[in-house]
């Protein structure tokens, strides 16, 4: 029988399908792929409208009881990735658009499908769950902070405010303050629980819907600046093994059990790309392109990583 746990269970083939039908249709039919861009906004809308939903905004309490976990979990996410973003990107300098891509995707942890891979990992996902509001708040109050330190006036010059804010209101806040409204609306009424329960069936499907419209737009971009993907993907890769390797230490300072050391492991080394590709696409025109390919690529690879994850963490990491 096909339920929800079961899509979400098998959800990362739906992902990896959904890129190579991105990756068929952005080269194979460019005009298509070219088409696509318009939809990327909207999707991303409603796929982070349904993210949101799933978040338990109104289970805050519940989210901080475990001091231990969130100590942990800000620290590795707040302190210790920045500092191996930084190193990383003085050890594999990149131009200022490369840049920014980088920063913008890795130093935002992941508020959505990390559940499923940290579930897959043998890890206690019901404390990512729980701890997501507090990621998504501390992620959008940190990150001009952090572009600021890493980048200074110049991510000001780029960055223009206007289309930036209108991304960041049209594509997160309206999308976060409907989902409020409709836990809200849905607590303690069997009707609204039922529409609830109902959006839950929806990540999924607008996850792979996502991935196939930003991938076949954007491809076409990656393909032409490949000599300068090829050049960031020692970063992705780099930060994919280097992290859970700290977050180990970290969990051990903590002195966490091993479902929460597991999951602090998925949870600093799992970044949030969906997310911020609205800022990105939002910058001036000879930004936009090769940051959103930036972010992309780390998507593609970071799948790839995730599958390895889930085998390796459990196995040699943390053992039971």
């Amino acid at each position: 029988m096909f339920t929800r746990e079961v899509m979400e269970k098998q959800q990362t083939w739906f992902y990896v399908a959904a890129l190579l039908v991105g990756v068929g249709i952005g080269l194979g039919m460019p005009d298509w792929g070219s088409a696509l861009v318009y939809t990327v906004s909207p999707v991303l809308a409603c796929l982070l409208y349904t993210m949101f939903a799933q978040i338990p905004f109104l289970q805050l309490r519940a989210s901080i009881s475990n001091l231990r976990f969130i100590g942990s979990l800000l620290a590795a996410n707040f302190v210790i990735v920045p500092m191996v973003v930084w190193l990383l990107i003085l050890v594999f300098p990149q131009t200022s658009a490369v840049s920014l891509g980088v920063y913008l995707v890795l130093l935002t942890p992941c508020i959505d499908y990390v559940i499923v891979f940290t579930q897959l990992g043998r890890g206690n996902e019901k404390l990512i769950l729980a701890s997501t509001p507090i990621l998504f708040v501390v992620q959008m109050i940190m990150l001009p902070v952090y572009l600021w330190l890493f980048m200074g006036t110049e991510t000001a010059q780029i960055m223009q405010l206007a289309p930036f804010v209108e991304a960041f209101l049209f594509l997160i806040v309206i999308p976060l303050f409907l989902a409020i409204c409709t836990q809200v609306v849905s607590k303690g009424r069997p009707k609204g629980e039922a529409v609830l329960n109902a959006t839950a069936w929806l990540p999924v499907p607008l996850m792979a819907l996502a991935l196939i419209v930003v991938v076949a737009s954007q491809i076409g971009q990656v393909y032409e600046e490949w000599a300068v993907i090829v050049n960031v993907l020692p970063i992705y890769v780099a930060f994919m093994v280097v992290m859970p390797l700290f977050s180990r230490i970290i969990a051990r300072i903590f002195r966490l059990d091993v479902g929460a050391g597991r999951a602090l492991i998925f949870s600093a080394s799992t970044r949030n790309s969906l997310v911020v590709l609205p800022l990105a696409l939002a910058l001036p025109a000879e930004w936009a392109a090769i940051t959103a390919a930036v972010i992309v690529t780390q998507t593609i690879v970071e799948l790839a990583g995730e599958l390895i994850y889930i085998r390796v963490v459990p196995a040699l990491l943390i053992k039971d």
